[in-house]
């Protein structure tokens, strides 16, 4: 197996996390009943899916723990209400997620009922996406779906809707952007500018962007500790965790093998003030690097806590970050107790996220107002002093670098990764965002971007 293979395929069970846990079939069943009702969910009302697509991407190819029993189940959506109920167990019980406007879809806990529903904060009611793409900030964009010129180019934009970079890919869209210019965007049919799709993992670099947005508004300290009140006992010796070693991946916490298997969280209707907040501390903070959710849905509880109200901290990402951006079609989804689930649970659109790159480019800065802190680049581009094993990419502030690791790129490439082949990939020194979003398939040799973007590369 070649080098770069190899660190694919690490670097991405990493991020996927197959690891399957020890559970009960009663609580499988409510994990899969959750799964098919979150997902449906947000893919109807923060993408406008039909359910035939809905079956064909967002519940098929999926986590094998789950897979099987997904395949029985049957939603019932609920449009007027905007809501998604799942029967299981014969009916007996049932999964409820619910929609709100920019915060998408949040599942309830099992047992709750649709009327609890009115007990969710809803700070943006009323509010909708835009309906079209805006287009900004670039002044030249190629037509969608639209042959480029340049023969080379057109042959790696083609291979890359095919299983050329992945025997389990599975690509639903591609766009390659400059700060001015759009030069490349395709989508598989049936998606468009507007078609938002779940990010994963590439959430969390957008929660390390809503991080840098708050420290430049000093509204939280890199490295100072945490402050989870939940840590708050002095003879607790996770006070002494900083912001800085959560987004470091370097908590020092307990946080399974795998270290990515929240499923309590993801599909199980529990919280993150429940869950992330109550493993115990394995060795000194900043010693050891581990890939773990924990941190980052940790990293955001932090912001949390130095907010007044849980309707504030809802609206701070937007006003803060996206909606200064022209992220319109982003949705930061939540528990039910309204923290973030930014280690994941994003939905958003291949252009909203190259909207993001840009912001990186643009050293924080967007229409002369500076919305990341000066320097905050090269913060998330310099390697934590804990990393990665020397066969996955290096990693910096909740974002991976292809460094020395990966020689066929530039050395200042760094990249948001997630889940099913989500890929935000900036290049300072080529000014360039590349963007590839997909559905590939759990188990099988997902989409390698690293071949694809050293392609893109030498076609321009």
């Amino acid at each position: 197996m070649n080098k770069t293979l190899k660190i694919t395929l690490v670097s991405m069970l990493l991020a996927a996390g197959y690891t399957q846990a020890e559970e009960t079939e009663t609580t499988l069943n409510a994990y899969a009943a959750g799964y098919t009702a979150g997902f449906t969910c947000s893919a109807v009302f923060n993408a406008n899916k039909s359910m035939a697509q809905v079956r064909e991407h967002e519940l098929s190819g999926i986590y094998s723990l789950i897979a099987e029993r997904v395949k029985g189940m049957e939603p019932q959506v609920d449009k007027e209400n905007n809501w998604v109920r799942v029967p299981y167990d014969d009916g007996r019980r049932e999964r409820i997620s619910v929609w709100r406007s920019k915060l998408g879809c949040v599942d309830l806990p099992v047992g709750a009922s649709v009327d609890d529903a009115k007990f969710l904060a809803d700070p943006f009611r009323g509010d909708k996406a835009a309906d079209k793409d805006s287009g900004a900030p670039w002044g030249k964009r190629a037509e969608v779906n639209s042959t480029s010129d340049n023969a080379q180019l057109e042959s790696v934009l083609k291979q890359a809707f095919t299983k050329k970079y992945g025997s389990g890919s599975r690509t639903s869209a591609v766009l390659i952007v400059t700060p001015d210019e759009i030069i490349a965007e395709r989508y598989l049919e049936g998606f468009s500018p507007e078609t938002a799709q779940r990010t994963w993992s590439v959430a969390k670099s957008i929660g390390a962007s809503v991080i840098g947005a708050a420290i430049q508004q000093n509204k939280i300290e890199l490295d100072a500790p945490a402050g989870i009140s939940n840590w708050s006992h002095p003879l607790d010796p996770r006070g002494h965790i900083t912001l800085e070693n959560l987004l470091h991946m370097a908590s020092g916490l307990d946080s399974n093998n795998a270290g990515n298997r929240t499923d309590r969280v993801y599909m199980g209707g529990g919280l993150v003030s429940d869950t992330a907040t109550e493993t115990a501390l394995e060795v000194t903070p900043g010693s050891r690097w581990k890939y773990a959710n924990n941190d980052t849905m940790l990293a955001l509880r932090a912001l949390h806590e130095r907010f007044d109200t849980t309707e504030e901290y809802l609206q701070f990402p937007y006003k803060a970050l996206l909606e200064k951006i022209g992220m319109q079609h982003t949705f930061v989804e939540t528990d039910w107790r309204g923290d973030f689930i930014l280690s994941s649970q994003v939905w958003t659109t291949s252009r909203d996220l190259a909207r993001l790159g840009v912001l990186h480019l643009q050293e924080g800065q967007w229409q002369g107002e500076q919305i990341l802190p000066e320097g905050w680049l090269d913060y998330i581009s310099m390697p934590a002093p804990a990393q990665p094993p020397e066969d996955a990419p290096g990693y910096g502030a909740q974002w991976w670098l292809y460094n020395e690791r990966f020689p066929e790129l530039p050395d200042d490439t760094i990249a948001a990764r997630g889940n099913r082949g989500q890929f935000l990939v900036v290049i300072p020194s080529n000014n360039l965002v590349v963007v590839r979003r997909g559905y590939d398939i759990a188990g099988e040799q997902g989409f390698n971007e690293h071949d694809f973007v050293r392609d893109v590369l030498k076609a321009l």
